[in-house]
């Protein structure tokens, strides 16, 4: 990119419940009589016979743990939301970069799922924020957010718009309380600010792909409850087991390896790297393929579970906060989504204003071995 351009500040939100593994124990037991029988799980069950890979490998020490590997998830209770997050996370993002919500000039809204499903969170937020500007929805699945921070940054450096607001949620548990799924996923959302940066700061390298060969492998289909609720029942087809790890690996070598070579950077001028948490494996899987030091990269899995599209902003905002990343670092970035995209992003961290992190749980303190590694 000619122009440097990237985040200038990033903030999260959380739920106020956190609920641990015990919960599913006291008030699901039935889950696990078929959660190993269940569609989702048997996708992240290793075939039988199949050859091992970094993705099986990886997989293989959290097999025999029917929470493979979760602590703890935050999830929405009483009046929270997915825009009471975004809410939050937003006005947090807009003070951290010294503005005000009138410097705002364009809103990007990626929400996995938004409050309102059609036609999406952008102009309610816009409301609760009371922008004037343009807003619009993001779809990308859960690696919306990168494709959002590449918009805002194409944007800017067109010199179209000065300041991009950037919104993304995940609210998993308003339609999977109960199922096998909701074992694995969390909610939480986060927002940062794109604007122009210091020289030699910013995005400087991309790559984006599409999914489409992943259709079909897992599906998320809206039925009821026996409360008549509605709820999303995810369900990998037979043979997401075997598809999983060959689409997993093929769309982070082809992305990671495109950011490289759009960035001109090598592998080993990466000062960090911060990888979508999608199951609690899924950062050691990455450190597997690329062969590089665990030290140089976080996993938030155990703590939040898999938290979609706002998995990466919080590792990023994570990282930066406790020191792992800071200003002129390189940043390595990678998140897919099934049925959706992939996008890989390398960045010259600039100095970027950091909202607090989310009140800790008492599990959070007492394991901090478990997460932030």
């Amino acid at each position: 990119m000619s122009q440097s351009v990237g985040i200038r500040s990033i903030a999260v939100s959380f739920p106020k419940e956190v609920i641990g593994n015990n919960y599913f124990l006291e008030n699901y037991p039935e889950l696990f009589d078929t959660t190993k029988q269940a569609s989702f799980s048997k996708a992240f069950t290793p075939v039988e016979g199949a050859e091992t890979n970094a993705w099986t490998k990886t997989m293989l020490p959290y097999v025999s743990d029917p929470f493979r590997g979760s602590i703890e998830r935050r999830i929405i209770s009483g009046d929270e939301t997915s825009l009471t997050l975004e809410h939050n996370a937003a006005l947090q993002a807009i003070e951290l970069a010294n503005l005000t919500v009138w410097d705002v000039d364009l809103m990007i809204v990626s929400s996995m799922f938004p409050h309102h499903i059609i036609p999406g969170n952008a102009a309610y937020l816009a409301k609760q924020l009371n922008l004037e500007c343009p807003a619009f929805n993001l779809g990308s699945s859960c690696a919306g957010s990168l494709f959002a921070l590449e918009d805002a940054c194409l944007r800017v450096a067109s010199g179209r718009y000065k300041n991009i607001l950037v919104v993304v949620s995940c609210t998993y548990s308003r339609f999977c309380k109960g199922e096998a799924f909701s074992i694995f996923s969390g909610d939480g959302a986060g927002a940062f600010l794109v604007g122009k940066l210091e020289a030699n700061q910013g995005l400087i390298g991309s790559e984006i792909i599409n999914t489409k060969e992943s259709c079909g492998a897992v599906s998320a289909d809206l039925t009821t409850d026996v409360q008549g609720q509605p709820v999303f029942m995810v369900r990998a087809n037979k043979e997401a087991g075997k598809k999983m790890p060959e689409l997993f690996t093929k769309y982070f070598r082809k992305c990671c390896t495109g950011a490289l070579e759009n960035a001109d950077v090598t592998l080993k001028e990466i000062d960090f790297f911060i990888f979508y948490a999608a199951t609690a494996w899924y950062v050691d899987f990455c450190v597997e393929e690329l062969g590089i030091d665990p030290a140089k990269t976080i996993n938030i899995y155990p703590h939040y579970t898999n938290i979609s599209t706002a998995s990466v902003v919080v590792a990023l905002h994570h990282a930066a906060k406790l020191g792992k990343i800071n200003e002129g670092d390189l940043v390595l970035v990678y998140a897919h989504g099934f049925v959706g995209n992939a996008a890989a992003m390398v960045i010259r961290w600039g100095k970027v204003a950091l909202g607090p992190m989310p009140t800790p749980s008492p599990s959070f303190i007492n394991v901090p071995a478990a997460v932030m590694v």
